[in-house]
């Protein structure tokens, strides 16, 4: 099903310009960009007085298929992006099975091609367990490989807790390994000495203090030494902390970078402030910490030594959430309001439209070498979304998307609407609207 779609007289955010011009959109591509008359059998948009983004690429999601499903599927959360315009994603190893094997990681693919409504890719799992197979595969076609999640399987699995394991896949591997950087080893000490005062039920404002700015700073340090050490390609997950930011650099172009990194909106969105309204709602790991931290979190974002914006969704039951500390599950579903909640910052004029596009569009594009996607550019895949800057509404339960049927943002309103997604040129989702006759393909890596 390709028809020709011309949007119309609509401002473009990309590579760092802002210029209002007619897009037209065929065979999945972008074929033209400029000012065009009436394109006979197309289907017309009118983008005027409208803001066309590339489609948003988040770089790291928990959409729990396979084995999850009860919290959310590839169908479900990736339809919730797509009505938050986010085309594309890459989702984490920590399904059920973990994703530590080829067969494996194999069968997401297959079954995303059947249910993801979005372009999709996937990590590699890496343990100790796995090392040794990973390191003898051909990582290179990889978009990466990751021990993010895999720690809620046992003990042991993060690889800031193993400098040996670090040591060795440094050394061999040649993909992108993005790792949880946490010191695990002080976190326990930490929740050791809070068991003793409050048992199991420990208030969840110890949270940060837990699993704290210390515990991530140190893993931090010593990921960034071991990999420069190998020359090793190594991206950071989900950045918490002011101090952290200070290891990264700003002074070359991404490109060139051995070492990156990501902030995950609800980093930039909450702080410790936000525990005593919300509690174990906005319980992740690493922590959401103090104001100081959220405030160096978006400065570091600007100034280019944070490399992405993710979102880090991970979807639970409320019913998981709402346990005692110890018990409650850490993560949330954010996916349908990352991009409405960095458009807060622009209209509070924290940072501007061409800064986001770089941050969620252009540059997981770049950083995991995505084959013609991520920029708006004749002959890359029409993958856009188009937003009405001035257009509020309020998240509430009759909107949300997300299978667990929840959000941590409930109830706040927003000034900007998602109007249209187009996934590979097909309109997806329009005005509230989806057309579900298509799926997603496999994100495909480039060379470089």
């Amino acid at each position: 099903m390709t028809t020709k779609i011309l949007i119309k007289n609509t401002s473009i955010i990309n590579e760092g310009q802002i210029t209002v011009a007619d897009v037209l959109i065929e065979n999945g591509l972008i074929q033209i960009i400029g000012n065009l008359a009436e394109v006979a059998d197309a289907r017309i948009i009118d983008g005027t007085g409208k803001h066309l983004f590339p489609g948003i690429i988040d770089g790291q999601v928990h959409f729990r298929d396979p084995g999850l499903t009860h919290k959310g599927d590839l169908y479900t959360e990736s339809k919730a992006a797509i009505a938050g315009g986010v085309t594309s994603f890459i989702d984490m190893p920590n399904t059920s099975p973990n994703v530590l094997s080829m067969d494996i990681l194999n069968e997401k693919y297959r079954i995303a091609s059947e249910k993801s409504l979005a372009n999709f890719g996937f990590f590699l799992g890496v343990n100790g367990d796995n090392l040794d197979e990973v390191i003898q595969l051909d990582t290179s076609k990889l978009l990466g490989v990751s021990d993010d999640g895999l720690y809620f399987t046992k003990k042991g699995n993060l690889l800031a807790d193993n400098p040996e394991t670090m040591e060795k896949l440094f050394a061999n591997c040649k993909s992108i390994i993005a790792i949880h950087s946490e010191k695990e080893q002080i976190v326990e000490e930490n929740e050791q000495a809070y068991r003793e005062k409050y048992g199991e039920d420990v208030p969840v404002e110890f949270h940060p203090i837990i699993r704290s700015e210390k515990a991530c700073f140190e893993a931090t340090k010593r990921a960034i030494e071991i990999a420069n050490k190998h020359k090793a390609r190594l991206h950071i997950l989900h950045l918490t902390t002011e101090a952290e930011t200070h290891l990264f650099r700003n002074d070359i172009p991404l490109s060139q970078k051995n070492i990156t990194t990501e902030v995950s909106v609800h980093h930039l969105w909450f702080s410790d402030k936000d525990y005593q309204r919300l509690g174990t709602l906005i319980k992740w790991n690493p922590a959401i910490k103090t104001e100081k931290d959220k405030k160096g979190l978006l400065k570091a974002l600007l100034d280019d030594r944070i490399d992405l914006i993710t979102t880090d969704h991970a979807p639970h039951t409320l019913e998981e959430k709402q346990k005692p500390y110890f018990q409650s599950m850490s993560g949330a579903p954010m996916v349908q309001h990352s991009l409405n909640i960095m458009l807060e910052f622009y209209k509070e004029g924290l940072i501007s439209l061409e800064k986001i596009v770089e941050k969620m569009c252009h540059n997981p594009a770049t950083l995991y070498h995505i084959e013609k996607r991520g920029f708006i550019r004749e002959g890359f895949c029409a993958d856009l979304t188009l937003v009405d800057l001035n257009a509020s509404w309020t998240v509430n339960k009759e909107n949300l998307l997300y299978k667990c049927g929840w959000s941590p943002v409930e109830g706040t309103t927003f000034q900007t609407k998602v109007t249209h997604t187009f996934v590979n040129g097909n309109l997806v989702y329009a005005n509230g609207l989806f057309d579900e006759t298509s799926r997603g393909q496999a994100l495909t890596r480039g060379n470089g």
